[in-house]
């Protein structure tokens, strides 16, 4: 997600509405961050490290979802956005993060799944679109946790990039039992890291991060467990970074929209 501000297009690419999702684990010393480096065929971002997320399904609009927690009309006031499309960037950022990463941020009855296995081949279903979440979660009886995630932030591709995202961030703590895999197409790596280890590894060139990426693992490195990452108060607004050019020097830009 980088643009030069000084070379924007006549007519910007329309962005598409996504979900990233910051999922978290505490750990004896300190919380660590689930991410994965992109492979470098993908359209966009290739070869960054970001969060697990994708684009919006029009299917994840779906209102027969099973659910739990805050309603659409909570999300909308959170992102500021209308009720069906804040539906639908809830079931994606839970659809996204059991694609990418085999956590299913869903229940049952009797609590919060612990184990996501019996749900393999559901997964590949989704992630070839001959499923959908509304379809997977009622016929395995689950339901959607929306208690499980907190708005985070709000960012904009540039206008200059011929691919363009208006990507809502959420926050969630791995669910107890559940673990946290690399298997998925999109990425050829994947794993745990303190957020302060992510930073370093980009200081240093051993990994590319985009400018939201690098401010979220900013902001988490500040806090010393998950749940508090989870308990803060945000206000979300729409952000759109972009790169401006001064001499040899590149500094970002963050514009409020």
């Amino acid at each position: 997600m980088a643009g030069d501000a000084g070379t924007l297009p006549a007519d910007p690419v329309t962005p598409k509405d996504a979900a990233t999702v910051i999922l978290l684990r505490d750990t004896p010393d300190g919380p660590e961050v689930f991410l994965q480096r992109r492979v470098t065929a993908m359209a966009f971002a290739a070869g960054m490290t970001v969060f697990p997320g994708g684009g919006v399904d029009e299917r994840d609009a779906d209102a027969s979802v099973r659910w739990a927690g805050p309603g659409p009309a909570r999300w909308a006031r959170w992102f500021d956005c209308p009720e069906p499309l804040a539906r639908a960037l809830v079931c994606a950022a839970v659809r996204e993060t059991f694609e990418e990463s085999g956590v299913l941020l869903a229940g049952t009855d009797s609590g919060v799944l612990t184990a996501t296995d019996q749900y393999a081949e559901a997964r590949k279903a989704l992630v070839s679109r001959d499923l959908s979440l509304a379809a997977f979660l009622a016929r395995e009886g689950l339901t959607l946790r929306a208690d499980l995630l907190r708005p985070w932030a709000n960012w904009v591709t540039p206008a200059a990039e011929p691919r363009r995202y208006d990507a809502r961030f959420f926050v969630a703590t791995l669910p107890e039992g559940q673990t946290a895999d690399g298997a998925t197409t999109e990425a050829e790596s994947s794993g745990w890291q303190r957020p302060e280890d992510a930073l370093a590894d980009a200081e240093a060139g051993r990994s590319r991060l985009m400018p939201p990426t690098w401010i979220t693992l900013t902001e988490m490195a500040e806090f010393a467990a998950a749940a508090e990452a989870l308990a803060t108060e945000r206000t979300v607004r729409k952000i759109m970074p972009s790169l401006v050019r001064e001499g040899d020097q590149v500094r970002v830009v963050l514009e409020e929209m």
